[in-house]
């Protein structure tokens, strides 16, 4: 069975027995910081994909990690996994879960790309235009990429709004690249 669905199965048992103890907002707390940390450090997610470590050692590795930090909920969930030897997954697991989480509660996803990082101003203004248009609440993705010159590209769900002033000059360019009065041959 592919990773995406044994980790999906996972998020789902997850999230419906958090659902059933009360505890969905905090085990959704404790999948971001799962996600969080193994974004941000390497070694760690390299330790957990490691066949020659012992799953012994990376239970007790996430258990002095995240023991008292998350939830009882979550380091059964973590244990569990480990114990089935699949701990490889449990960060594709936390992104299923928040996923998930996102879906239930009607949040949708949202990278907003600029050349430099928003004010709070123009945060909220972008979090507000989402919210009317789609009506759901907003979880907004911020990211900075100096190519665009100006401008920003607007990523919601499998929709993008492209107001780059590069996309714009492109459009220019192909614009004159066509000349109607030249006859072409």
């Amino acid at each position: 069975m592919s990773e995406i669905r044994v980790s999906l199965r996972y998020a789902q048992s997850l999230l419906d027995l958090a659902q059933e103890k009360g505890l969905l907002e905090e085990v959704n707390k404790d999948m971001q910081l799962f996600e969080k940390v193994g974004r941000e450090n390497r070694a760690f997610l390299l330790m957990l994909k490691n066949p020659i470590i012992t799953h012994e050692k990376k239970l007790a590795v996430l258990k002095g990690i995240f023991k008292g930090r998350v939830n009882d909920l979550t380091i059964a969930i973590f244990d569990i996994i480990v114990r089935k030897h699949r701990e490889p997954i449990l960060l594709s697991v936390a992104k299923e879960f928040h996923n998930l989480y996102n879906e239930r509660k009607g949040v949708e996803k949202a990278t907003i790309t600029t050349v430099a990082p928003l004010t709070e101003e123009l945060r909220t203004k972008f979090i507000s235009l989402i919210k009317n248009t789609f009506g759901k609440e907003v979880e907004l993705h911020e990211a900075v990429n100096k190519d665009l010159l100006g401008g920003y590209v607007l990523k919601v769900g499998d929709r993008q709004i492209d107001e780059s002033l590069r996309s714009k000059l492109e459009s220019i360019r192909r614009e004159f690249s066509h000349n109607p009065y030249v006859k072409a041959y």
